[in-house]
Parts: structure tokens; sequence; C-alpha cells
């Protein structure tokens, strides 16, 4: 997302495209039936606990490793195959994320570096960093245009100003431009997915919206779908009004169900079957 030339405020005027408002809505309801359910006020430790694991497969999911939750649950060994790494990757950023709520306002591209190490797990020149030119990207199930390194430098420094800045947007509007521009960006040589929907959970937690982090929007997006996600943010990288207005309520569709599988965990601790 561009802003040059844009208004003071370029996040708000998103939020007042067709069908966002809308959105914004529908998921501040489906937060607040999730928020409102008696065992979220006697367990929430477990719910969020349980949000975490369950977003953090559904993340890994995207890239490509879709293990059953149980599977993910039970194991203990990320370090074996391709999959493996990918599910241990999510697993260590989602419990990162919450570590790094405080700093995320005054230096979201500290925070971003801090992801990218986490994820990567490596200890190469090119981790923890965004990429310079000519640096390779490995994210295969990403295959939209690589912007170069330029302008990917540019384009996060223009992010950051946004977070830092604020916006009278809603969370919702300002965590979907987050998580798409990351994607649409790959500011870094590997894991930008996982990194993405970190910070969009980041953006979601910090802002109040989901302040215990239980509508883990990363489980909607894997129950969406991968084609239905790159469908909308080919919407997002397209830069239309209806492409960013389509992204948006695809990312307040996923909040919506994670606040749906938080609630179906509540009802299932309250009938004592969790």
């Amino acid at each position: 997302m561009s802003t040059t030339g844009a208004s003071a405020d370029p996040l708000a005027a998103l939020g007042s495209l067709p069908g966002v408002t809308e959105s914004v809505e529908s998921v501040r309801k489906a937060v607040d039936r999730v928020y409102g359910h008696r065992v979220m006020r006697r367990r929430s430790n477990e719910i969020t606990s349980e949000a975490a694991l369950r977003g953090a497969r559904g993340s890994a999911a995207l890239s490509g490793a879709d293990w059953a939750l149980e599977e993910v649950r039970r194991r203990t060994d990320f370090s074996g195959d391709d999959d493996a790494r990918v599910v241990g990757a999510a697993l260590r950023l989602t419990a990162e994320a919450g570590q790094l709520l405080s700093i995320w306002r005054q230096s979201p591209l500290r925070v971003l570096a801090r992801l990218h190490l986490v994820a990567a797990a490596g200890n190469g020149d090119e981790v923890g960093r965004p990429r310079q030119t000519r640096e390779p990207v490995d994210e295969p199930l990403i295959e939209l245009p690589l912007p170069d390194a330029d302008e990917v430098h540019g384009r996060l420094e223009g992010l950051s100003e946004l977070v830092i800045t604020g916006s009278s947007a809603p969370a919702l509007v300002t965590a979907a431009v987050v998580h798409g521009e990351l994607l649409a960006l790959r500011p870094f040589t590997s894991r930008n997915g996982l990194v993405a929907r970190t910070a969009e959970r980041i953006v979601l937690v910090g802002s109040g919206l989901d302040p215990k982090s239980v509508c883990a929007a990363e489980v909607g997006h894997a129950e969406l779908g991968r084609a239905a996600y790159l469908a909308a943010l080919d919407g997002y990288v397209s830069g239309t009004p209806e492409g960013m207005s389509a992204w948006i309520a695809h990312c307040g569709r996923a909040v919506e169900l994670g606040a749906r599988e938080s609630t179906a965990v509540c009802e299932a601790l309250q009938r004592g079957a969790a």
C-alpha cells in the first residue's frame, strides 16, 4: 500500500470503503460473543492457550504444512523435515508475539525483524533483516510479482510510519493492511507468510479488539482455504477500492471464524468435554 500523496490518515479512508463498515461490525459482534461467554470469565488463560495452538496450526497450514491439530499438540520435535520446521516456526512465533506487543507501536520494524529471526531460527546474514538486492525469496506458495529491495525498504518505512503515527481506522483495517502489505512485499528471504499473519495477530491484540488473543485469525484464514486467501490477496495488491475492500472483508471473516472456534472451545469446556 503506497502512502505517497495520501491523506494524513489513509487507513481511515479504507474504513469507509463499501462493505468495510459491515465487516467491522460483524467482527465486533463475534468478538463480543466469545468474550461474553461465562467460561471466558473463569478460564480465559486456557482459551488463550488453545487459540494460540490452533492459530499456529492454521498459519502453518497456509504455508504448506497442513497437520492435524492433535499432531501439532502431541509433537515435541520440530527439527525434522520441511513441514515440521514450518510448524515449529509457527509455534515459536505465536509464543513470541505476546512479548512484542509493547514494542510494536514504537518500533514495528524492530518487531518484524525479531519475528523473522524467531521464524527462521538461523544465524545467516540474511536472517532478521529485510532482504537486499538480488537476494532470493523462498515463499513458493505466493506467486505474485516480487518488489525489488528498494521498493521493499521504502514501503516498509511507510508502513512503519502509519503504525507509529496511529490511525482512527478500526483495528480490523489496520491489521488487514499490515498483513496484506507484508505478503505483497515479502520483505524477508523466507517465512514471510508466517510473519505477516503473526503481525496481524499483534495488531488485533494490541489494539484492544482481542486483548486476550482468543480470536485467532489464522484459524479462519486456514478454514477459508488457501485459494480464497490468495484470491483476496490479489485484491489487496490491485490497490483498487473493490480489491482492498474484499481483502479487509476476508480478514474480517477470518477473525470471526477464529472467534467462533474459541466459542466452541468454551462450550466444550463448559460441558466438561475438553
